[in-house]
């Protein structure tokens, strides 16, 4: 009860100095990155029940206008792909894939099939309908688990990487890998993408912000003073928290959803950078001694936000979406060895790692079975989004043509 009091409190504080001030909440607010459904969709009867879904996120985007927050994407994840697609032969399911891409563009939402193998057992045809998919067109996102409180999946990390090899090979660019993770110990109900999905009836939402800014703002006032910063930055993480929780929770009550809840996790997009945040504490190159310290900082701030969390709440180090990690990438400060590292007191895991075109499958599998080694052992949610680039070797730089993606420089394998 004292925590729903203290999110009114907080939302209705930070709505009305968005009021008096706007363009100052405006620049002082993080953008919220997702605002997600969750939704069980009819084959026969999908556009209509997208139509619906976007008046209630919509609706929600609305409220976050109105107490000074960037809404960037709305979201809606399906029930997982296998599901979505029963009953219909490969080049039908395909076909209504395409369906689905092409109106996810027309009612400017971004669309995600949810896993396509949840456990060892389930059928490997999805997959081959998937690498199809993540080939040819380019909104769709989708997943795999590889691992899960039953274990390690490890028929799944075997074809999840002959996907991802299929995938860079046959995608524009090798980009239809971008849309692409595989997880392990994630739950669902995770409003970031491409590892969000769920298993249940829908009508649930979710949201995470892009918060890597609010992160650097007190990094830069209490550089070196993990104490403080800690202390601040839960303060900080929960003030933007307690608004997502009292809007989530308005417009469940004016719909008959039900909110899921927010993911505190900062996440970095370009200038917005988590890297430029943890530099701007230990004073040094992302990599350099002192950033696991940071990274653990940040992860403890995001658990102790009392409100309600879903999702990965913890830290996202993307290296090709955050243009000062692409940077410290191509220097070579850190590496993937660094990442897991890292990930052993926080999250994502390996994200958006950019790889060279002959990595063998072996090496894939041993890559994500690292993941997934980790994920079980501290039983906390990472992912593994790889990228390998075939025709490129270690020196080249990428070249992808994506807004999101930072090109930067390949390196050798060990």
């Amino acid at each position: 009860m004292k925590r729903l009091c203290l999110a009114v409190i907080l939302s209705v504080s930070v709505q009305l100095t968005a009021q008096s001030h706007p363009s100052a909440a405006q620049s002082s607010n993080p953008k919220v990155r997702a605002i997600t459904a969750f939704v069980r969709l009819d084959q026969a009867n999908y556009q209509k029940q997208i139509g619906d879904v976007i008046a209630v996120l919509d609706k929600a985007k609305a409220e976050f206008t109105a107490s000074g927050y960037e809404v960037e994407t709305i979201r809606i994840t399906t029930q997982p792909l296998a599901e979505l697609v029963a009953g219909m032969p490969e080049g039908k399911a395909l076909e209504f894939l395409r369906d689905l891409d092409k109106l996810s563009v027309k009612d400017n939402f971004v669309p995600n099939v949810g896993p396509a193998m949840m456990h060892d057992s389930d059928d490997p045809a999805t997959m081959h309908l998937l690498e199809r998919a993540l080939s040819t067109l380019p909104n769709i996102e989708a997943s795999t688990i590889i691992a899960d409180e039953s274990g390690i999946h490890r028929k799944t990390i075997d074809r999840t990487a002959e996907l991802v090899r299929y995938v860079s090979e046959h995608s524009p660019h090798s980009q239809g890998t971008f849309n692409f993770t595989a997880t392990a110990m994630l739950k669902p109900l995770s409003p970031f993408f491409p590892g969000s999905y769920h298993t249940g009836a829908g009508k649930q939402f979710a949201i995470g912000f892009e918060g890597a800014n609010v992160v650097r703002d007190v990094f830069v006032k209490d550089k070196g003073n993990a104490e403080a910063a800690t202390a601040d930055l839960t303060a900080a993480l929960t003030k933007h928290a307690a608004v997502a929780d009292a809007v989530g929770r308005k417009v469940a009550a004016e719909t008959g959803w039900t909110y899921a809840g927010v993911d505190p996790t900062p996440a970095p997009l370009g200038e917005v950078s988590i890297g430029a945040a943890i530099e701007a504490f230990t004073g040094v190159r992302f990599g350099s001694s002192g950033t696991l310290t940071a990274a653990r900082i940040i992860t403890a701030a995001v658990k102790a936000v009392p409100q309600k969390q879903i999702g990965y709440s913890g830290l996202m180090v993307p290296v090709m979406e955050d243009k000062l990690l692409a940077q410290r990438w191509a220097e070579g400060t850190y590496n993937i060895d660094s990442l897991l590292a890292y990930s052993s007191v926080c999250g994502t895991g390996l994200d958006t790692i950019p790889l060279p075109g002959d990595i063998s499958l072996d090496q894939m599998e041993r890559i994500y079975s690292d993941v997934a080694s980790l994920a079980t052992k501290w039983n906390k949610p990472l992912s593994a989004r790889l990228q390998p680039i075939p025709g490129k070797k270690a020196g080249d730089r990428t070249e992808f043509e994506d807004p999101y993606l930072f090109n930067t420089t390949l390196h050798a394998l060990p």
